[in-house]
């Protein structure tokens, strides 16, 4: 037997969802799931217990871009029947079910566009590039890249992310998004590889595989709307951010060690 629970609360955070493709695609029927019944219930809940409630979407909701950098008013160009559209389409269609609410029901919404996140307490099977090469360089592996590396992503520090975050959760109710969080500085991933390598004086090479289907060549915030309407902008600069996040996994992975040498003795 089950029973309904009953929630007093004044805001709703909506971040339920794997956002790496490694994860997201090992089963998309439920990524979908996530996505679109997670946002339905979500919303639900808002409209009865009347509350404020924040979607995080994803910069994946422009897709393979044809536009730089990515705006939110620009529509995305994504493929709706590929691999990563379990992903890609579910936040869009979660973005139309928030806009809905509020259209319909007046609901107090906010959306926010993520760009790549990353910091400490990412999981080390996480998936994306800033956790895989800095877990291949500490061990001695070599690194992999998808296609040549000139792809390029933005990546914005965990804290500075939550910052916006917040500020978004805090503006008034006019304010609904959808605005794009992350930092504007635009890297390579190749450049990424031999930043990382570098900073950890790890020994491995750089291999590369064939690129995945439909993978972003380009991916950058166009970030005017969070300055104007939040007063948010990033403040930690990738040396930065890679420094504590490479101290995280290090620490992370000697105790990993410790704990395998006592599991032998």
């Amino acid at each position: 037997m089950t029973f309904p629970i009953y929630l007093e609360v004044d805001q709703i955070y909506n971040l339920a969802c794997p956002a790496s493709p490694i994860h997201y695609q090992h089963d998309p029927v439920q990524t979908t799931k996530t996505s679109v019944h997670g946002a339905i219930n979500m919303l639900g809940l808002a409209k009865r217990v009347k509350a404020k409630i924040l979607q995080a979407s994803t910069s994946e909701v422009y897709g393979d871009p044809n536009v730089h950098p990515q705006t939110e008013d620009y529509w995305g160009h994504v493929n709706p029947i590929g691999p990563r559209s379990c992903y890609d389409e579910g936040k869009r269609c979660a973005e139309t079910l928030f806009f809905d609410y509020w259209r319909q029901h007046r609901l107090r919404i906010k959306v926010m566009r993520i760009f790549n996140t990353y910091g400490p307490r990412m999981h080390p099977n996480d998936g994306r590039v800033v956790s895989n090469f800095i877990v291949q360089a500490l061990l001695g592996q070599d690194i992999t890249i998808y296609g040549d590396g000139s792809q390029t992503r933005s990546f914005c520090y965990v804290d500075d992310l939550i910052e916006g975050m917040m500020r978004l959760m805090a503006s008034g109710d006019q304010v609904t998004g959808p605005i794009n969080i992350g930092n504007p500085n635009e890297f390579t991933i190749l450049e990424l590889a031999t930043k990382i390598i570098e900073m950890i004086g790890a020994k491995s090479k750089i291999v590369r595989r064939p690129l995945p289907e439909n993978d972003p060549r380009q991916r950058q915030p166009n970030i005017s709307r969070a300055k104007a309407q939040l007063g948010w902008e990033p403040r930690t600069q990738l040396q930065e951010g890679l420094t504590r996040t490479i101290a995280y996994f290090e620490k992370m992975l000697s105790e990993d060690s410790v704990r395998e040498t006592q599991a032998v003795e």
